[in-house]
């Protein structure tokens, strides 16, 4: 057997194991947001979301998303806070790890340019 420290045994030969990834200040995400459980998530108030008049809201920032809940009605959830937005406040809040969305700063194929 190889302590987990020196590497990892597969079929016999030694693999060496890869260091540990940095998450930074990002949370890691939940189970919730593994398994779509984004319903069990609690809703943001107004110690998070914060009134805006730019475009600077919920909708146009990188960690927004949306999802078909039950019945088909979406939900609006934060993936930085993990937590979900209640109708109407992603177009006139924000909070303050709002984030330019990636596809808007580096277009919609980066790739291929």
């Amino acid at each position: 057997m190889v302590p987990a420290s020196t590497g990892v045994l597969r079929e016999g030969v030694v693999v060496a194991a890869s260091p540990p990834r940095s998450r930074g200040a990002r949370p890691a995400l939940s189970s919730a947001a593994v398994d779509g459980g984004y319903e069990q998530w609690p809703y943001l108030d107004e110690e998070v979301l914060v009134a805006s008049r730019s475009r600077k809201v919920c909708l146009t920032c990188h960690f927004f998303r949306h999802h078909a809940g039950v019945s088909c009605i979406p939900l609006l959830t934060c993936q930085l806070h993990q937590g979900l937005l209640a109708h109407g406040e992603h177009l006139t809040r924000r909070c303050q790890g709002w984030t330019e969305d990636m596809a808007r700063q580096r277009g919609w194929a980066p790739e291929g340019a």
